[in-house]
């Protein structure tokens, strides 16, 4: 899921600032990005993130110290032989001036001495990821109830709509009474069909386009999907309800043979797939 926190600490002089940006994911995948005193305590880091199961999750530790310096050294031997070669290099090509802070950018010509970092300030760091943690989950609970008030909503418009299918279930046996009944006429004759039979083969025909089945089923999911709404670590199980849903859907259109029915599963048809998309955003 996505989301945001942040927490400050202060040690001494310093202040420690730890954000974490969380975007979809399947899995937990988690980026530490960190002052080069703290990476040994990039491993711990991310243990202290695993309780937020999925998301790629980036964490950006930064300190601020006011005054201080890193300690660096020249590797003077180094320089010179960088500095040696490349004049001799320029030479070649008439120029004569050797850019001396493009020989300081060259490899290990100028390192930084890696600082010691003391325990009582590694826990403090750690404390403050814990804080931005539970501040981020705390967004995403905020965030994830936001989203199933809504997914929640478009279930249940889809309960109203399946009730605006019925009238037009009447409406659509007479019409296609009718229509079958003018068709039969016109090749046969009207005093060559037998009324009999006519209304058994109809039965017959009209069995094929029956959706109860597919409505009370519908009904059941639509039932069940609020009712586990409710559940912890719920995405799972959300995900496999909205297919089922999305199979009574898709045979109530095929058995439609009504265009204001057919106009009704349209609208289903695109609630379910908005709430689709919304689930991929819960845990």
């Amino acid at each position: 899921m996505t989301g945001y926190g942040k927490a400050e600490a202060l040690y001494n002089e310093k202040k420690i600032t730890v954000e974490l940006r969380s975007v979809n994911s399947k899995q937990l995948d988690v980026t530490v990005k960190a002052p080069l005193a703290y990476r040994e305590l990039e491993t711990e880091v991310r243990r202290r993130l695993a309780p937020l199961q999925r998301g790629k999750v980036e964490a950006f530790i930064t300190v601020d110290s006011p005054g201080a310096l890193p300690a660096t050294a020249i590797n003077a031997e180094l320089f010179r032989s960088y500095y040696g070669h490349l004049k001799e290099l320029l030479a070649t090509v008439g120029e004569s001036a050797v850019p001396v802070a493009a020989v300081l950018n060259f490899p290990e010509v100028v390192t930084s001495a890696k600082p010691e970092l003391a325990e009582d300030e590694a826990a403090c760091a750690l404390s403050c990821v814990d804080s931005a943690v539970r501040r981020l989950s705390l967004f995403r609970e905020q965030e994830g109830a936001t989203l199933m008030a809504d997914v929640l909503q478009r279930v249940a418009f889809i309960g109203e709509r399946l009730t605006q299918v019925e009238p037009f279930e009447v409406e659509r046996i007479a019409t296609v009474k009718a229509r079958l009944r003018q068709a039969l006429d016109e090749a046969v004759g009207a005093a060559a069909v037998d009324a009999n039979r006519f209304e058994q083969e109809l039965i017959y025909y009209l069995e094929k386009l029956d959706v109860t089945e597919e409505k009370t089923r519908l009904r059941s999911h639509c039932a069940y999907f609020a009712q586990t709404a409710g559940e912890l670590g719920a995405g799972r199980k959300l995900a496999f309800i909205a297919q089922e849903m999305g199979r009574e859907i898709n045979t109530l259109g095929s058995k439609a043979n009504d265009s204001n029915m057919q106009h009704i599963v349209v609208g289903m048809k695109d609630e379910l797939e908005k709430i689709k998309e919304q689930l991929l955003n819960v845990l």
